[in-house]
C-alpha cells in the first residue's frame, strides 16, 4: 500500500522553492530590502542629533566685541551664514534666512548696556522666529550673571516685507522634475524594450527610415506626452494651490523651457537602462537605482541642507537636485535660464555624459 501523501512536506517543498525565486528576482530584494535600508538611513541623516537649526545672519551694525555675540555663534540650533549684508538682506526678503540679529551696545551709563534686534520679513514662517527668540533667550542665560543682566532682548521684532514662500513654493518644483525623472526612465526604458524584443525596430529596418529618426519619432512623442503633463502640474499648482509664478506668464514659459530640457537628459538614464536589461523583469531594480536616490538626495521633498556636509556634496552631483534648484529659482525667486547657468551648465553635461554612454550601450536588436 504507497505512503499517504504528506502535505505538510510538500507545502515546506513550495515555500522553499517560492523562497528562493523570492531572492533570485532582483526586484523583490530592492524592494524588500534595498529601499527601506535608504529609507532608513536617509531619514536617519536628516535626524541627526535632533537639535533644530535655523538659518540666521549677523547684521553688518553687530557690535562684535560683546559677549553675547560670542555665544550666540557658537549656539547649537543658529546656523549663521557668513555673506556680505547686502546677500543676507536679500536672502531675508526672500525667506531664506529666518532673522537678521544685530547686537547694539547702548550709550555709556544706560541700562542694559547691551540690546539684541531682531529682523525678519514676511517670507519667513513666524514659528521660525519664535523659535529662534527662545534660542536666544536660552543663550543669554548661559553666560554669567551680570553678562545677562546687561543684555536683552528688544520685544519688537522688525518685519519688513517679503514674499510667502509657502510649501507647494517647494513642494511643486521638486514633484515636477520627478515626474520628468521617472517618465524618461521607466516611460524610454520599457518603451525601447518592448519594441526591441517585439522585433518593431528590425520591422522599422526595413522601411526607407534612417535609424536616428526612428529614435526621434519615438522620444518626440515621449517627450509631447510629458510636456502636457507638465503644463497639468503646474495649471492645477496655480489655480488649485497659489503656486506662485512671479512673473507670470513669462516665468511659466521659462518653467517649459527648462521641463523639455530636464526631460531630454533624464531620458539618457532610459536609453541606457533599456539597452543594459536583459529581460522586462530587471527593468525595474536598473531604474530604481537611478531614480530612488534622487527621489530622496535632490531636495523633492525636503531641502538638502538637512543633510550632513558630506551628503551635501553628493546631492549637489546629482542632476535632479541642479534641475529643483533651477525650477525652484525660475518659478519663485523670477530667475530666468539664463541666469540659473550653472545648474543649466550641470544638466547639459550630464546630458553628454549620458547620451555618450547611451551611444556606446544601445541595442537595436
Amino acid at each position: 500500500m504507497a505512503d499517504k501523501y504528506n502535505q505538510f512536506r510538500a507545502m515546506l517543498s513550495i515555500t522553499k522553492a517560492s523562497l528562493k525565486a523570492t531572492f533570485r528576482s532582483p526586484s523583490s530584494v530592492a524592494f524588500g530590502f534595498g529601499f527601506p535600508l535608504i529609507f532608513i538611513l536617509v531619514f536617519g541623516f536628516i535626524g541627526g542629533s535632533g537639535i533644530i537649526s535655523v538659518d540666521v545672519g549677523f547684521d553688518k551694525n553687530t557690535d562684535t566685541t560683546s559677549k553675547a555675540y560670542i555665544v550666540l555663534k557658537h549656539m547649537p540650533g543658529l546656523n549663521f551664514l557668513d555673506e556680505p549684508d547686502a546677500v543676507l538682506q536679500e536672502k531675508l526678503t526672500k525667506g531664506d534666512i529666518t532673522v537678521l540679529i544685530t547686537i547694539v551696545k547702548n550709550a555709556p551709563g544706560t541700562y542694559p548696556a547691551y540690546t539684541i534686534h531682531l529682523k525678519t520679513s514676511g517670507a519667513v514662517n513666524p514659528q521660525n522666529v519664535q523659535t529662534v527668540k527662545s534660542i536666544i533667550t536660552s543663550s543669554l542665560y548661559m553666560l554669567e550673571a551680570n553678562t545677562f543682566k546687561e543684555t536683552t532682548i528688544d520685544p519688537n521684532v522688525e518685519t519688513i516685507p517679503g514674499r510667502v514662500y509657502k510649501r507647494i513654493d517647494f513642494i511643486l518644483p521638486g514633484q515636477l522634475g520627478f515626474s520628468l525623472l521617472s517618465a524618461g526612465v521607466f516611460g524610454v526604458a520599457f518603451l525601447f524594450f518592448n519594441l526591441r524584443q517585439q522585433l518593431v525596430l528590425k520591422r522599422f529596418f526595413a522601411t526607407p527610415i534612417r535609424r536616428p529618426y526612428i529614435v526621434l519619432g519615438e522620444a518626440l512623442s515621449r517627450v509631447t506626452f510629458q510636456m502636457i503633463t507638465a503644463v497639468i502640474i503646474i495649471v492645477i499648482g496655480v489655480v488649485f494651490f497659489k503656486f506662485t509664478l512671479v512673473h507670470g506668464f513669462a516665468t511659466f514659459v521659462q518653467m517649459m523651457i527648462l521641463s523639455f530640457l530636464g526631460l531630454l537628459v533624464f531620458m539618457g538614464f532610459g536609453f541606457i537602462v533599456s539597452s543594459i536589461a536583459k529581460n522586462e523583469s530587471t527593468i525595474p531594480p536598473f531604474a530604481n537605482i537611478f531614480t530612488f536616490p534622487q527621489l530622496l538626495l535632490s531636495g523633492t521633498f525636503f531641502p538638502i541642507d538637512l543633510f550632513p556636509k558630506w551628503l551635501q556634496f553628493l546631492c549637489n552631483l546629482l542632476p535632479l537636485t541642479h534641475f529643483n534648484n533651477a525650477m525652484r529659482a525660475i518659478s519663485f525667486e523670477g530667475a530666468s535660464i539664463l541666469t540659473s547657468w550653472q545648474d543649466v551648465g550641470a544638466l547639459l553635461i550630464w546630458g553628454v555624459i549620458l547620451y555618450g554612454t547611451a551611444i556606446k550601450v544601445f541595442k537595436w536588436d
